[in-house]
């Protein structure tokens, strides 16, 4: 064979079937670790001597460092390459996974975790690229419902595998189970991808600056948002401190980033009203994805009495309508303007959301389960249309920048989601059992017809059974209240979409090779 024949064997583009679901494995990997700790924490505080809140750093470590690499991944990927960058991540993941499983104490895996979150960090963004840059404008849709499959369903069974690893094994095979499929992705991507033929950038510097306010920002916000509630918000002056820290920091990193010549985040992305529109709504994809997939599973342990492995398999049928719609609407985007599609996808998720606002302590599984499936439906909607839109004005060497913001986009809206539900359910439980409280007295006939029915309307027993009651309605109104809110937050979305151009996601320009 001659020399010729044998560069242009090398030089042949892999299949990018073949490297969707790759790609797709990684982020799997990745997203599913930020949740498949969570119900984990007690037995890693059992076992490593420590207290329920100290084990819960486990999380919050990984999620800041998780937080200030994404958005910088694009940076490093133009710098050192993008396969270079995603190996370097996958190794990097891989590695402190098996170091995770086999720490000693809870300091050093706070430590491990910190790395294993940096390094997870870019596999999500550089993933995505790689989809967009091996696909055509028009198979680009597919390809997104690939990696749809993986960035959606991941977070729904995270916490249900962990909580089957944990019970079945030990809570160490939660991060060794990594290890082998970090090592047999680590050989398929250095076999099956390529460097895009864009040239990346050697010859300037470091943003330091840009580095450290990205650092400091964003860092200071995912402490704030994960330990907020937990703390009392700025009844804490340590919140307090780090949430004018968040603001401060986030103030120059705008300034920064818009004057100098090669920032670290390229927020002049932002200017293109599609792409800024698309972040928005990536943001709040994550935020209601990840608040109701935290309400819903709660709702039920907490007021009904479903077992964990129970409410786990009360999601997964949602996650499976997510993945039965995603290659459907793969395939619309190319033919229905996508402004279209996005609407619907967010009526169907506000609708099941108020549809949830019917739930009661005697609903039964079925109806709980359809109504997640019906936003598991529409969300399905949503990530694909909202990624095309993203990405279809987006010039070839921006690409690495523009995935690294709305990844970034998708997981902070899923934090902010979490605290939001978190503190609705807290504040709104309050405010609902002082106003049932205020009825329970002997003027009020109806409490006294209530009493007279379970016992002795003057007996402590009686009193004691009473409120009792008025805290679990009020429980049960916080969690009525906190999916009216969610839903209601994403239907006043949908004036965002007059803002965005019309278009198909197969006339997608500026974006591929």
């Amino acid at each position: 064979m001659s020399a010729a024949a044998i560069a242009g064997a090398v030089e042949r583009p892999v299949n990018p079937w073949f490297i969707a679901p790759v790609v797709a494995l990684a982020a799997f990997m990745e997203v599913m670790d930020i949740s498949i700790a969570n119900v984990s924490l007690p037995h890693i505080a059992g076992d490593l001597s420590a207290s329920q809140d100290e084990s819960t750093w486990v999380l919050t470590s990984y999620l800041v460092t998780n937080a200030i690499v994404m958005p910088i991944s694009g940076w490093l990927s133009n710098r050192f390459g993008r396969k270079n960058f995603f190996l370097f991540c996958i190794a990097g993941f891989t590695t402190s996974s098996l170091l995770c499983g086999l720490a000693p104490n809870l300091a050093t895996l706070i430590l491990l975790r910190a790395f294993q979150g940096a390094t997870g960090g870019g596999l999500q963004p550089a993933g995505q690229a790689i989809l967009a840059d091996s696909f055509p404008p028009e198979k680009r849709g597919m390809a997104t419902a690939i990696y749809g499959i993986s960035a959606i369903f991941a977070p729904t069974i995270g916490p249900t595998l962990g909580g089957w690893i944990t019970d079945s094994f030990d809570w160490r095979w939660i991060f060794l189970i990594n290890v082998p499929v970090g090592v047999v992705l680590f050989l398929l991507v250095s076999s099956l991808i390529r460097e895009p033929k864009v040239a990346r950038a050697t010859s300037f510097g470091v943003d330091w600056w840009g580095f450290s306010l990205v650092a400091l920002s964003l860092g200071c916000l995912q402490v704030v948002m994960d330990r907020g509630q937990q703390d009392d918000w700025f009844g804490s002056a340590f919140i307090t401190a780090l949430t004018i820290m968040s603001v401060a920091a986030f103030a120059f990193l705008i300034w920064r980033e818009l004057t100098t010549e090669h920032p670290m985040v390229d927020l002049r992305l932002l200017s293109n009203t599609d792409f800024a529109v698309s972040f928005v709504l990536m943001l709040m994809l994550g935020f209601m994805l990840l608040g109701s997939t935290y309400l819903v599973p709660a709702y039920v342990q907490s007021q009904m009495g479903y077992r964990a492995v129970d409410s786990g398999r009360l999601l997964t049928p949602g996650g499976l309508a997510t993945i039965v719609m995603l290659p459907l609407v793969g395939r619309a985007v190319g033919k229905v303007d996508l402004r279209i599609l996005v609407a619907i996808g967010m009526v169907i998720c506000a609708g099941s959301l108020l549809w949830m606002t019917n739930f009661y302590l005697g609903v039964s599984f079925k109806v709980i389960m359809l109504a997640r499936m019906v936003q598991g439906a529409g969300i399905a909607f949503l990530f694909i249309p909202i990624n095309t839109m993203a990405f279809r004005s987006v010039p070839p060497h921006k690409i690495n920048d523009a995935s690294a913001l709305v990844n970034l986009a998708r997981n902070f809206g899923g934090s902010i989601g979490i605290s939001f539900a978190s503190t609705i359910l807290t504040r709104r439980s309050q405010f609902h059992q002082s106003r049932l409280v205020e009825g329970l007295h002997n003027l009020n006939p109806n409490y006294v017809d209530y009493a007279n029915q379970i016992g002795d309307p003057g007996s402590t027993a009686t009193l004691g059974n009473v409120y009792q009651t008025a805290v679990t309605q009020a429980q049960v109104l916080s969690y009525l209240d906190a999916f009216f809110a969610v839903g209601l937050l994403f239907l006043a979305l949908l004036p965002f979409l007059l803002l965005v151009k019309p278009g198909k996601g197969g006339g997608a320009v500026g974006v591929g090779h």
